[in-house]
């Protein structure tokens, strides 16, 4: 888990991000120093929770095991995972992330409205406490 960009469970679960107070562009994942627009020479940043929905912007499938610091078994046989760009309207950005397990690219369009969920990267065998927490995307209306 990456601490600071996300928060809340079930339906209260969102992304975090950062807005600029000057400019009002939002980041994310969120910018702790300066703001990222470059016409910008603001810094106060806030954190602000992103929408929770959002539009299919691109996506593809990912058929081969990414290098470190990605966290899978090589022991286990690699099991292909769909990736998503989202469009949050509200914000004016675009957040990639993995969909949730069972969702492929045949169940995806661009247009689709989606809703982030929290979701688990990786959980060790080996020590059951230890669990990689993230974030997933998943087509409105499928529950997993």
């Amino acid at each position: 888990m990456v601490d600071g960009w996300f928060a809340g469970t079930g339906d209260d679960f969102r992304l975090l991000g950062t807005r600029c107070a000057a400019c009002g562009s939002v980041f994310f994942p969120r910018e702790e120093a300066y703001c990222r627009n470059p016409g910008c020479s603001g810094g106060d940043l806030d954190e602000v929770p992103l929408s929770r929905r959002g539009r299919v912007w691109s996506f593809t499938d990912s058929r081969y095991r990414p290098p470190s610091p990605y966290v899978s078994n090589p022991e286990l046989p690699w099991e292909p995972y769909a990736l998503i760009a989202v469009e949050l309207e509200a914000e004016r950005i675009v957040v990639l992330g993995q969909a949730v397990p069972g969702v492929t690219v045949a169940d995806l369009a661009v247009g689709m409205e989606v809703e982030v969920v929290p979701g688990v990267l990786h959980e060790d065998a080996e020590t059951t406490w230890t669990t990689w927490t993230t974030w997933h995307w998943r087509p409105t209306g499928v529950r997993a």
